[in-house]
């Protein structure tokens, strides 16, 4: 009987610990799942405002330009990085070079770097990973001297 007992008793403890491990890797998923649609909605929200901008017939070149932004580099080169090197093309404003983790995964007519390298001088860095704004933004004014711009900010200014 003291067996029976026993047994059912670890078996029960067996299941509770499995479950316990289970709940906290689905909590972790989805907390995981959870950030990255909050990226997202920014990320939608944001390219929405450019939208705007762009319905009004206004250029983000004109807020660099009325700023005293002539060569920029852009940090984040997905899709919104790309966007921006794009709008930019056949403008007065230079961009310089982009910046991203995965430096090398990028084909596009700039250079691109990582936050590793040396990077060169310019009148400002715009940040197109508005999720990770601060801490990108804290990480870049430990190695350049211009501003560090959020392009989030700057579609709503424009």
């Amino acid at each position: 009987m003291k067996k029976g007992v026993i047994s059912v008793l670890s078996a029960l403890t067996g299941f509770v610990a499995g479950a316990a491990s289970a709940s906290a890797g689905f909590e972790k998923q989805l907390s995981k799942k959870s950030g990255m649609s909050d990226k997202h909605l920014a990320l939608f929200l944001m390219m929405n405002q450019w939208v705007r901008v762009k319905q009004e017939g206004k250029n983000l070149s004109s807020y660099f330009e009325e700023n005293g932004y002539h060569k920029i580099a852009v940090y984040g080169m997905s899709y919104a990085g790309e966007t921006l090197v794009n709008e930019l093309e056949g403008t007065n404003i230079e961009v310089a070079y982009g910046i991203d983790q995965n430096g090398a995964a990028f084909y596009t007519d700039i250079d691109i770097v990582t936050m590793e390298d040396q990077l060169a001088d310019v009148d400002a860095i715009v940040v197109t990973a508005i999720t990770y704004f601060d801490e990108i933004e804290e990480q870049l004014g430990k190695k350049v001297s211009c501003p560090v711009l959020s392009l989030e900010e700057i579609l709503y200014e424009v």
